[in-house]
């Protein structure tokens, strides 16, 4: 299996073979090969339905009956390989030479690397595509960079301060304490604390234990399942006891949260009646929604989700309310969340 990105007589090539075929899509327009002209480059697969958007112009190669999942081993390399004789023969259309130019960001399933020297696992022949200490994206939040005999310096926006502009002005002088978080507040000309768990108090100074959970719309609690690889995928049961005085808010989410291709299963409360929402795989997000019941005003109530497969059934207080096949073709049927599950809200 193999997915290769490629710069082929101007154009731009996405190939990637899942073990059946290889899927071959390629740009309209060609890249300007000036070397002033900077380009957006977007590509992927979702299942094997690959698509390559280029400066906003994009290409979507449908979906096939065949191979779904992509399965390498090896190591992700950017601009070349160690070794030519390495690239399958199918992964490019010519033979196949290592890329000449600059390539300043990429994110890779919404996770970016960081092109320094320090980070790559391993590399050869590269050198900074600017030619100084600036670089790109050196001075943060819109600070501007000038070049100095000692390196660079950030000249920074009103609102900004620190040697790369990292920094708020209202968090510069901050008193969150105990791993709190700072976040300014400019409209006030302020700042709010995000406590660590088991600290609290205006500026995280106070230590706390608790039992029963309390969110108070900015907070989140993350769990990672430790027993993740042993579970059946196909069946998952969550249960839990909750009580609300406001008609609006994520309640449990279980998955990565970091893309739209990822899977999840979302509980939560919208206008005041219980909303759950699941996706095995499709990027179609079925929403189940009970609206016979309003769920705010302080009262405790007891949900539970049960899903065997693409059969979703809810029970509150005991009774069930719902029950949907959200795909009845059993297209995919597994929930493949990640081990990972919030309560309550997102980091």
């Amino acid at each position: 299996d193999f997915l290769c990105i490629s710069l082929v007589n101007g154009f731009i090539q996405l190939r990637f073979n899942l073990g059946d075929k290889t899927v071959i899509l390629q740009t309209f327009q060609k890249v300007h090969t000036d070397g002033s002209t900077w380009h957006s480059l977007r590509a992927g697969r979702v299942g094997n339905e690959g698509y390559l958007d280029l400066d906003g112009v994009n290409i979507t190669q449908k979906a096939t009956a065949g191979m779904n999942a992509l399965d390498t081993h090896t190591d992700f390399f950017v601009g070349g390989v160690s070794s030519l004789n390495l690239v399958n023969s199918m992964a490019t259309e010519n033979e196949p030479t290592g890329f000449s130019g600059c390539i300043r960001e990429i994110v890779i399933n919404n996770r970016e690397l960081k092109l320094t020297v320090t980070d790559p696992k391993d590399g050869a022949n590269v050198g900074d595509c600017d030619g100084t200490a600036c670089g790109y994206t050196v001075c943060k939040n819109n600070g501007t960079c000038q070049v100095e005999d000692l390196g660079f310096s950030c000249s920074c926006p009103q609102q900004w301060v620190g040697n790369t502009c990292e920094q708020s002005i209202y968090c510069s002088q901050n008193r969150c304490g105990s791993q709190a978080l700072c976040i300014p507040e400019p409209i006030l000309f302020s700042y709010i604390c995000v406590c660590a768990l088991g600290w609290s108090g205006k500026y995280c100074d106070q230590k706390i234990t608790f039992f029963t959970a309390k969110f108070v719309g900015n907070s989140y609690i993350k769990y990672i399942d430790p027993h993740y690889r042993k579970r059946d995928l196909q069946q998952s049961r969550i249960s839990l006891n909750f009580t609300t005085n406001q008609t609006e808010g994520l309640i449990l989410w279980m998955g990565k949260a970091e893309d739209e291709d990822n899977d999840f299963l979302a509980l939560g409360i919208a206008n005041g009646t219980l909303k759950i929402v699941v996706n095995l795989g499709e990027r179609i997000s079925v929403p189940l929604i009970y609206s016979k019941y309003s769920l705010c005003c302080g009262r405790w109530h007891v949900v539970t989700v049960v899903q065997n497969q693409t059969c979703i059934k809810v029970y509150l207080d005991e009774g069930p309310i719902l029950f949907e096949d959200i795909d009845p073709q059993r297209k995919y049927t597994a929930l493949n969340y990640g081990g990972i599950c919030y309560f309550g809200g997102f980091e």
